[in-house]
Formats: C-alpha cells, sequence, structure tokens
C-alpha cells in the first residue's frame, strides 16, 4: 500500500467519524457541525462554509491578509536572524553574552510577548508585525549561528589561499556551506512564525485568518472556525512540504550533503567536491 493510499484512507476514516458523531446527536450541531451532508436541509455544513466564504472572498481576502503580515514579519525575522547568527559566530564575546541570551529567549513562547507588544506598539499591525517576527527571529539565530560555526577551516584556508575575505568570502564559502542549517532555520521559523500570526490576529487583529477565527468564537460558528482551521492547515502543510522541505532535498542533492553524511566520504574527497562547486 503506497503511502498516497494510506493517506487518502486516513482522511476517509477521519471524514467518516467525524458525520457519523455529528449526526448522532451526541453534540449540538453548533458544536460538532457537519463536514458535507448538512443535519437539517438549510443546515450549515463546515466545507460548504468554506467554499461560499471562498466565493465571496471573505476568506480570501482574510488570508492575503495574513500572509502578508506573515510574509514582512518572517523577511525581517531572516534578516535579523541571519546578522544576528553571523555575529555570534564570528565573535566569542558575542556568543558568551548574546549567543546565552539568544537561547533564553528561545523557550519563550511568542504570544507571551503580546502584552508587551500591545503596550509598545498599540492594537494593530504593528504588535502583529512584532509577536511575527520575535516567534520568528530566534530560531533563525540559532540555526545560522550554527551553520556559520560548522563551516570546516579547510573551506576558509582554502578560500583565504585565493586571496577571497570579506563580504566575498561569506557569498562564496561560508553562506554556501551553511545553507543546510539556514534552510532548516527557515523551515522552523516559519512553523513558529505562522503560529504567532494565528495567535496575534486571534487576539487583537483586524482582518486575517485569525480574526475570522474568533468571529466564529464569538457567534457560536464552529462551521467557520473549521474552516478558518482548514485554511491554515493547508497552507502550513504547503509550505512545509512543498516549499521548504523541497529547499532542504535540493540543497542536499546539489552540495552532495546526503552522500557525505550516509556514505562517509573522506573530508579530503568531500572538500575537493565541495570546493570545486564554488564559484570563487
Amino acid at each position: 500500500m503506497t503511502t498516497v493510499l494510506r493517506r487518502v484512507l486516513f482522511v476517509i476514516v477521519i471524514v467518516t467519524t467525524w458525520e457519523i458523531i455529528s449526526k448522532s446527536g451526541i453534540f449540538p450541531t453548533f458544536m460538532w457541525p457537519p463536514l458535507f451532508i448538512p443535519n437539517t436541509p438549510d443546515g450549515p455544513t463546515v466545507f460548504g462554509t468554506l467554499f461560499s466564504g471562498l466565493v465571496s472572498g471573505q476568506i480570501l481576502t482574510a488570508t492575503g491578509v495574513t500572509l502578508g503580515r506573515m510574509l514582512l514579519g518572517f523577511l525581517i525575522a531572516i534578516v535579523l536572524g541571519l546578522t544576528l547568527g553571523y555575529l555570534i559566530s564570528r565573535y566569542k564575546w558575542v556568543d558568551d553574552t548574546l549567543g546565552f541570551f539568544v537561547t533564553a529567549l528561545q523557550s519563550i513562547p511568542s504570544i507571551v510577548w503580546f502584552p508587551l507588544a500591545i503596550v509598545w506598539f498599540g492594537l494593530g499591525f504593528a504588535s502583529i508585525l512584532f509577536i511575527i517576527t520575535i516567534g520568528a527571529t530566534w530560531t533563525m539565530t540559532v540555526n545560522s549561528s550554527t551553520g556559520f560555526k560548522n563551516v570546516p577551516p579547510i573551506y576558509l584556508n582554502a578560500a583565504r589561499t585565493m586571496a577571497h575575505q570579506g563580504v566575498h568570502l561569506f557569498r562564496t564559502v561560508i553562506l554556501p556551506a551553511s545553507l543546510p542549517h539556514i534552510i532548516s532555520g527557515l523551515r522552523v521559523a516559519w512553523a513558529f512564525a505562522w503560529r504567532a500570526v494565528m495567535a496575534a490576529e486571534l487576539l487583537g487583529g483586524s482582518g486575517g485568518l485569525g480574526y475570522l477565527l474568533n468571529m466564529g468564537r464569538s457567534i457560536q460558528s464552529m462551521d467557520l472556525v473549521l474552516a478558518i482551521m482548514i485554511i491554515i492547515a493547508v497552507i502550513g502543510t504547503i509550505m512545509d512540504n512543498q516549499v521548504f522541505l523541497r529547499m532542504e532535498r535540493s540543497i542536499s542533492r546539489k552540495w552532495g550533503m546526503a552522500h557525505h553524511e550516509t556514505n562517509n566520504v573522506s573530508i579530503r574527497q568531500y572538500t575537493i567536491t565541495r570546493l570545486s562547486r564554488l564559484r570563487f
């Protein structure tokens, strides 16, 4: 049985079980709405609400608002994370001070910053952007600093013998050698930021998917809540499996990382192959 078939069968089992529970009368319809088949002729269904929201543009507009906030905050987090990560890897005193501090900050859930964000920026776009950025920055910093620290010295020595220094050295040697760690950091940071934007919009956002979630809760429309949850899950899955996972695999194939790790190629042979692919 293939993986795809297993997943399809699993989804069918979940949907069937959900519909049976919805129609059993164990829970009121507003608490456990049906997915496809309404309990009454004019009753709501989750996918009916989802379709109506897409056709009317309400869900598409909210999705655009959320993704716009998300992309801006994520880009800021990438810049901050790469900058801080490089400083931590480059200077020991920064690692001993800021590096320790970043590790501590990474353990704090981003939504915990929300009360401070409201005080500092007010209730609106700026506070949500702050929460998104905080949610992704520390993970990006830790992963990028790890990648920069683990650049094999032989790469750096070989590049320096060719008189490559400064920005050129970073662009042609340090950054490419760190890409596996950086891509992994992007993947995890996106997941953290995606959760952060939902929580921030749910608590204090105007517009966005989180706002629709809160609206569905306030009017006891669980079909709307579940419809938005489906959109959130679909976007998260696409980003994780179709974007970042593909990027990781592409980097591994390009630089031969998987071959190096699984077959224990000698450092000398691997370095020669690796350096031959760098464009000085």
